[in-house]
């Protein structure tokens, strides 16, 4: 395990304030991320000995994902001992400190299974119910997006902002629907983006599709509904590359998820009205 003085002195290329009180925890994050990259790619190489389970309607479960997540929370055990963990495919560990580790090992496992290179690991870190950090490692690209309440969101060592435009014909709109809500208006909600002239992206990866809002590849991201650790880390990175978002409650979102709606700050008028009555939204 490494020494707090040594996970201090490694501040991402230097790009942190060491005086920020989170900066810390997301050095730790960050190498933990890719290095749980690492072993998912091990079981990437092999998948025609993997074993996949369905949960549910387009709901996949592999070893990988298990393994991964086991992975995750041991090395967390070892260093934030007293940390909450919440994860996709295990039970929740309580702590005592009001921090939780939030993670999702492989995000996009109906990619993962199929051989298909886009997914990532997904780890977040929150204080009473409030993301505080978040990472997104993408390993078959070797991205790994990261960024701190306060302090800026990152891409390889390199400030990302998202998107400078104000209309839906400039890029693509991340659209995501899973089997725990209705999803007989998308189709229209799809159309309706269309006629507008702006075009719709689904990758089957959540949490990449939001940081690739973040970095200004899409134009902005929404979804009914996600669990935690499928968004809050993405949410954090896209409010702090400079976009807005509908802010996730902190008493309900780690145990019951949220909405999503984000997008560049000149764009998200457009992007909130687009979903506002297809998810129920009230405008603020």
């Amino acid at each position: 395990m490494r020494s707090a003085s040594a996970l201090r002195r490694n501040l991402f290329d230097r790009q942190w304030d060491p005086m920020t009180s989170h900066s810390e925890r997301l050095t730790f994050a960050r190498e933990l991320a890719e290095r749980a990259g690492k072993l998912g790619m091990e079981f990437f190489r092999k998948l025609d000995s993997l074993t996949i389970e369905n949960k549910g309607h387009q709901d996949l479960v592999s070893e990988a994902d298990r393994e991964v997540e086991l992975f995750v929370r041991r090395e967390i055990a070892k260093t934030y001992p007293d940390d909450g963990v919440i994860g996709e495919e295990h039970a929740p560990t309580k702590g005592s400190t009001g921090y939780d580790w939030v993670i999702d090992p492989i995000d996009g496992t109906a990619n993962f299974v199929r051989g298909i290179p886009a997914w990532c690991v997904v780890i977040a870190c929150a204080k009473d119910g409030v993301t505080v950090t978040g990472v997104i490692h993408e390993p078959s690209t070797g991205e790994t997006f990261y960024g701190e309440k306060g302090g800026g969101a990152f891409l390889n060592g390199r400030p990302i902002k998202t998107t400078m435009s104000n209309s839906l014909g400039d890029g693509s709109l991340g659209i995501g629907f899973s089997n725990r809500r209705e999803t007989t208006a998308v189709p229209a909600l799809i159309k309706d983006l269309l006629a507008r002239g702006g075009v719709f992206y689904r990758n089957a990866s959540g949490a990449l599709m939001l940081a690739y809002v973040a970095s200004g590849r899409l134009l902005g991201y929404i979804e009914n509904h996600m669990n935690a650790w499928d968004c809050i880390a993405g949410i954090l990175l896209v409010e702090e590359a400079g976009g807005r978002v509908i802010t996730p409650d902190p008493a309900t979102v780690l145990e019951r998820g949220t909405v999503v709606v984000v997008g560049g700050a000149e764009i998200f008028d457009d992007i909130f009205a687009l979903c506002a009555e297809t998810f129920g939204l009230t405008p603020k």
